[in-house]
């Protein structure tokens, strides 16, 4: 039985998405939780891995439980009967404790063809960039980064518009061997929001390692003057790594959302994505 997991967390005090020995991670502290109401082990398959510090309020992942797996579900629905698929976020959420910083906000029975990682066709997410024109709120310190200065808001998002198409950002990606960065940038816009905080929301078919993070510091470079709102291209097309800009700290990038087809596309985007990757490594 495939699962469909909606997952929250705050990355501050993870390392990271992906289980790793001896550490704590988001993958870790969930498999566990589940392994504990399912009786044995269990493995998540995630949309996208995020890095240490970073946050999700709209990740997603699937999970395979076997027939004795699903019968431990079925078998405990306590008072409340309800649909044992999405009784698993509930339950999980009473191993968690009251108040974990990572969550699975709902579960339900994946349709046909899904495949949390291979089925979708776009990932969002949204950074949070406070300087001196909005001030410090403390209590947005877990999911905002600081900068010194006021920013042009209006540079950085001219700038940002450039990005956006299918392009190879290796200027904006840590190398990975055997990874392609080729990804196409759907959406990529600034603004400040209510209380004056800058906010980037970032759209693309998929991401590779730390270019959220690039990106945002390179308009981030645009904003104090430093570049221009022409070299942001002029840098992409490079294909080269640069010091022009900072990669901005994790704290600031949240995952807000993971886009799927309709349910009778899922199986075949899954395949014409797998079929993609496999002729990028060859």
């Amino acid at each position: 039985m495939r699962i469909r997991l909606d997952i929250a967390y705050d990355g501050t005090h993870f390392r990271g998405w992906a289980k790793q020995p001896t550490l704590r991670t988001v993958q870790g502290t969930l498999e566990a939780a589940l392994a504990r109401i399912v009786g044995s082990d269990v493995q998540f398959v995630v949309a996208g891995r995020t890095d240490a510090g970073v946050h999700a309020q709209g990740q997603v992942a699937h999970v395979d439980l076997d027939d004795e797996q699903w019968a431990r579900i079925e078998s405990r629905q306590g008072r409340t009967p309800q649909d044992p698929a999405s009784s698993i976020a509930r339950r999980m959420r009473g191993v968690l404790s009251a108040y974990p910083d990572a969550t699975v906000t709902r579960s339900s029975i994946a349709p046909a063809g899904f495949d949390a990682r291979f089925s979708a066709v776009w990932r969002r997410y949204r950074y949070r960039l406070a300087d001196d024109a909005s001030g410090y709120d403390p209590i947005r310190r877990h999911d905002t980064t600081s900068h010194r200065g006021t920013l042009d808001v209006a540079a950085m998002d001219e700038a940002a518009c450039t990005l956006i198409g299918l392009h190879d950002f290796a200027a904006y990606c840590k190398p990975r061997e055997e990874a392609t960065t080729i990804r196409t940038l759907l959406d990529y816009r600034w603004s400040r929001d209510a209380q004056g905080v800058l906010v980037a929301e970032v759209k693309a078919d998929a991401f590779c390692h730390s270019m959220v993070r690039a990106l945002v510091g390179a308009c981030a470079a645009v904003g104090e003057g430093r570049l221009g709102v022409d070299d942001l291209a002029v840098l992409r097309d490079a294909l080269t790594r640069t010091s022009e800009f900072k990669v901005l700290a994790a704290r600031g990038l949240t995952l807000t959302e993971v886009g799927y087809p309709a349910d009778e596309l899922l199986a075949t985007r899954a395949e014409q994505t797998r079929a993609r990757r496999g002729r990028t490594r060859a």
